[in-house]
């Protein structure tokens, strides 16, 4: 069966002290299950395309919970491999609140996806009638075979004609900018539309600009990019903030209303964003996808967990200035 959007990458089971307590503090600890590429995932599919999320999982009821997880919200598992040897990663958030952000700590080394190689997935069996390739910049970050396997897997993308999009996500526990640069830059060249921040593109690329749109067409025009989405984020307060974004097609600006947004949890939100660019980039329409990305992620800010439980007519009645009555 072949599936309009593929993606690729690690999840993790996500571990919360409930209350806003911090982790030194916990009693129990709130379970959720999360990873940029499978957060993308489950979007599309809740905007109603048939998405496969691509990865290698522990073969124990970790790995077994997981992939129970993404079945439940839609998404296909069924070219997701299963290791003997390797563990899934963790990681544990704690929920902050102003003046105090929230944090992360990573439990993630020796898992199952980052000892992935090259030859392990039937790339042209996956993309066989596929319309659409994600990966994170996280992927190729977890270690040298992942960034291989990340490597091989967008050429194939490109081989068969599927269109290629990559979120920088930048993640500084994880590598360093000089690494990320000389991997991520490489990668440029089997990549179609580039999600980003500004913040990212200068960490990662050095490429810094007076303005968002000089950052997005300096981008564009250095690796011959066909689109470069930048979402933007002032958070005066931990939950409350805006968002918003904005495209950079071929000299030409786009950009969409901006957002106020009381935040239950912001994990996942760039995820619904490129989920939603890439619902309105299957359409053909740059404005309409970036109306989408940036409404899902707004709605994907009200809701717990990783995955953004939205449905399409949610994002359309907001597009269309929906307020914040009940609805009844």
């Amino acid at each position: 069966m072949a599936f309009e959007v593929i993606t690729f990458g690690e999840a993790m089971i996500r571990l919360s002290p409930p209350g806003f307590r911090r982790i030194e503090q916990a009693k129990s600890l709130d379970l959720q299950v999360g990873g940029a590429e499978l957060n993308t995932a489950v979007a599309v599919s809740r905007l109603g395309h048939s998405a496969s999320w691509i990865s290698r999982l522990p073969d124990n009821p970790l790995g077994r919970l997981v992939a129970n997880h993404a079945r439940e919200a839609g998404v296909d598992t069924s070219h997701v491999m299963y290791s003997k040897d390797e563990r899934l990663g963790l990681y544990f958030l704690e929920f902050g609140a102003a003046p105090r952000a929230s944090s992360v700590i990573y439990d993630r080394k020796g898992s199952a996806i980052a000892a992935v190689q090259p030859g392990m997935v039937p790339w042209a069996k996956v993309f066989a009638g596929s319309k659409w390739f994600h990966v994170t910049g996280i992927t190729p970050a977890l270690s040298a075979s992942s960034a291989a396997a990340t490597r091989e897997a967008m050429m194939a993308a490109k081989a068969a004609g599927v269109k290629t999009s990559m979120d920088l996500n930048y993640r500084v526990k994880l590598w360093t900018t000089t690494e990320a640069g000389n991997c991520l830059s490489d990668l440029m060249q089997y990549c179609d539309v580039l999600i980003t921040t500004e913040e990212d593109v200068e960490k990662v690329f050095g490429i810094t600009g007076s303005n968002y749109e000089e950052v997005a067409a300096k981008v564009a025009d250095k690796f011959k990019l066909d689109i470069v989405a930048i979402t933007l984020r002032e958070n005066p307060l931990v939950w409350r903030n805006t968002w918003t974004g904005m495209a950079y097609q071929k000299g030409k600006v786009y950009k969409t209303r901006t957002y106020e947004v009381e935040i239950v949890d912001r994990l996942g939100a760039g995820d619904s964003f490129a989920a939603g660019l890439i619902h309105g980039l299957l359409g053909g329409d740059v404005q309409n996808a970036l109306d989408w990305g940036v409404a899902t992620s707004a709605i994907k800010h009200s809701i717990p967990g990783d995955f953004a439980w939205v449905r399409p007519e949610e994002v359309e009645a907001l597009l269309k200035g929906g307020g914040l009555r009940i609805s009844r």
